[in-house]
């Protein structure tokens, strides 16, 4: 049964998309109690991420071996939409941030995920070196759970790691093959070989 989440700003994320902090308390300034990190880098370039991300919803689960659905739901005001992950988990979603090309972020509104509090993630997008090819890609997942919940995120890290770093491999693929498609190749053959975002560890700052 879906249970309804802290509704959460857009800063929730913290101001610079993040670092781990275990032990802040939920509620002391608008920054999550946790906020786990990951970078990775993309030959294609921010604003074509950027797409992937905020625009092509249905085409997530062709580059993110986790997800099973992406599709956008109806209403006014924001964009939502509904997530739904390999084992069941699901997610309505609430669009908090989409400055192209340099940011995608979104909170959860609802899920059958049980503990959790208040989620948000952030997708921040910057040229990777003074050339401009291609895209550094930032992954924030904030969230507010019990201390124990948030202990088990932790532990969690490396699974996200992995996660992270094939959908990344796997969206630039899919782009890259997009890309030649245009000039004659196969359009829109993309590898699903990542999971719920690449070339980069998780990255750990701040303190707890």
């Amino acid at each position: 049964m879906a249970r309804r989440l802290r509704p959460v700003g857009a800063d929730f994320a913290g101001p610079d998309g993040g670092s781990t902090l275990l032990f802040r308390t939920a509620g002391s300034g608008g920054a999550a109690p946790l906020r786990l990190t990951f970078v990775g880098r993309t030959a294609a370039p921010p604003a074509r991420i950027h797409h992937a991300l905020a625009e092509d919803v249905t085409g997530w689960p062709r580059w993110f071996r986790a997800v099973t659905l992406a599709r956008p739901l109806g209403g006014t005001g924001r964009r939502r939409r509904e997530i739904r992950l390999v084992g069941g988990a699901r997610f309505d979603e609430t669009v908090m941030a989409s400055d192209a090309p340099r940011r995608f972020a979104y909170r959860v509104d609802s899920t059958n995920v049980p503990f959790l509090r208040a989620v948000l993630e952030d997708w921040r997008l910057a040229p990777a070196g003074p050339s401009g090819g291609g895209t550094l890609v930032r992954w924030t997942v904030a969230l507010d759970a019990p201390l124990p919940v948030r202990c088990l995120a932790l532990l969690a890290r490396p699974a996200l790691a992995h996660s992270f770093r094939g959908a990344v491999r796997a969206l630039d693929a899919r782009l890259a093959g997009a890309g030649a498609g245009d000039t004659g190749g196969c359009a829109g053959g993309g590898s699903r070989s990542g999971g719920r975002g690449g070339s980069g560890d998780g990255e750990r700052t701040g303190g707890g």
